[in-house]
């Protein structure tokens, strides 16, 4: 069994989670911690606690290549359905660090308790769904690394570093409602191809999903309203300060709008190009 490096607090927890290059080990660690916060067996921070890395630690696979350089492949094909898992693994994986990275970076915000209840769920689940797609791609003879991937992910985690209010707007709300948007269609169309194992881990997924991005929700608004700022304004002028390039249609507006994000939000935001 892989030894646990120690923590002291729950950001402590996450710092060494986010470290952690053993994928196993990051995410029994994101797990542990929620496990013990939940149960309130953990402070908060400690002085024992490593400052949190600029970047997380990773395998030496995948290679990281910029995202116009990974090649998109057909669902109807084994090398395709592989090649949608293996990416879905990696936005898991950078999920699991942007959760951890939000309770460790900002676990000095005048923030409830409850703030990081509802974030290291969020890290616990990302890590279930890591393991889940990465079981999958086992099944199909592959494994997690096998393929380059990009770093997009992990830039808008650095590009937020300072503030909690534009992380909050550009994490969860563009890029895990992104997930809400495309995943009814990649399932259907892993059904449509025979693989419904593949299609059943998309579920879990999607479902999830809904939660994380209600989390996101509900924070910025408590955030918007504690500054006295109307929150769709707010998201726009943060989205553009922070953010590089167009919100992309089609929008599942339904989904997003049970998780409190409503059009008013993004609808107006479809043509803008930030520089």
């Amino acid at each position: 069994m892989t030894r646990l490096p120690q923590f002291h607090s729950l950001r402590g927890a996450a710092v060494e989670a986010i470290r952690a290059a053993d994928l196993a080990v990051k995410t029994e660690v994101a797990q542990e911690a929620a496990r013990r916060w939940q149960a309130r067996t953990l402070s908060l921070r400690s002085p024992l606690d490593r400052t949190v890395p600029e970047r997380p630690g990773r395998p030496a696979k995948p290679v990281l290549t910029p995202p116009t350089q990974v090649k998109r492949r057909s669902l109807g094909s084994l090398k395709g359905r592989v090649a949608l898992l293996h990416a879905i693994a990696h936005i898991e994986l950078n999920a699991v660090d942007l959760a951890l990275d939000i309770v460790a970076r900002f676990a000095s915000e005048p923030v409830p308790n409850s703030f990081f209840d509802g974030w290291m769920q969020v890290a616990f689940e990302e890590a279930k769904h890591f393991r889940m797609v990465r079981q999958r791609l086992n099944d199909l003879g592959a494994d997690y690394g096998d393929l380059p991937a990009h770093d997009g992910l992990w830039q808008a985690a650095h590009d937020t570093r300072n503030d909690l209010t534009a992380r909050l707007a550009v994490v969860p709300l563009i890029l895990e409602a992104r997930g809400l948007d495309v995943t009814p269609a990649l399932r259907a169309k892993m059904r449509e191809t025979g693989d419904d194992e593949s299609a059943a881990v998309l579920d879990v997924i999607y479902e999830d999903e809904k939660g994380h991005v209600a989390v996101g929700a509900k924070w910025f608004r408590f955030l918007c309203a504690r500054q006295k700022k109307d929150p769709a304004a707010t998201f726009q002028t943060l989205v553009r300060a922070n953010f590089r390039g167009p919100l992309k249609p089609p929008f599942n507006d339904i989904a997003r709008a049970e998780a409190g994000l409503t059009p008013s939000f993004y609808r107006s935001m479809t043509a803008s190009t930030n520089i």
